[in-house]
């Protein structure tokens, strides 16, 4: 009897705070903001959000960048055997670097799940070590 007499005092700050932070929002409207993860058209036919546009600028990008470079300043390419043991181009490296990133992240995602930003960090660092040493 003592407990709840103790208790009694806190009951209505308790469902106060449940109307406050639970249920009680539901119908209301949230907040219109930036987010990576909304759809940048709800209606086409592929979920486009700011990151995976984000991703593939990225990659085209390089992609455009090493084409850049091979057709103007390095016209016959820079073959270079690395410590694989391969013969390289620029091209070569960008894919090992892209291959190597996806398999990064793949496992990151497995093992340990959200956030990415550390192999965000671990890609990043890949695709350094490719383009210095493969």
């Amino acid at each position: 009897m003592r407990k709840l007499l103790l208790t009694l005092p806190f009951l209505p700050s308790t469902a106060f705070a449940q109307a406050q932070a639970g249920w009680g929002s539901v119908g209301q409207q949230e907040e219109k903001g930036f987010s990576w993860t909304a759809p940048l058209w709800p209606d086409f036919w592929m979920a486009w959000t700011p990151a995976t546009l984000a991703v593939f600028v990225g990659i085209f990008s390089a992609i455009a960048l090493i084409g850049v470079l091979e057709g103007f300043k390095y016209r016959d390419g820079i073959e270079r055997r690395g410590v694989l043991g391969l013969t390289t181009t620029l091209g070569d490296r960008l894919f090992i670097t892209l291959l190597g990133s996806a398999y990064i992240f793949l496992a990151w995602l497995g093992l340990v799940g959200q956030p990415v930003w550390i192999p965000l960090f671990l890609s990043i660092g890949w695709g350094i070590f490719v383009f210095w040493k493969v």
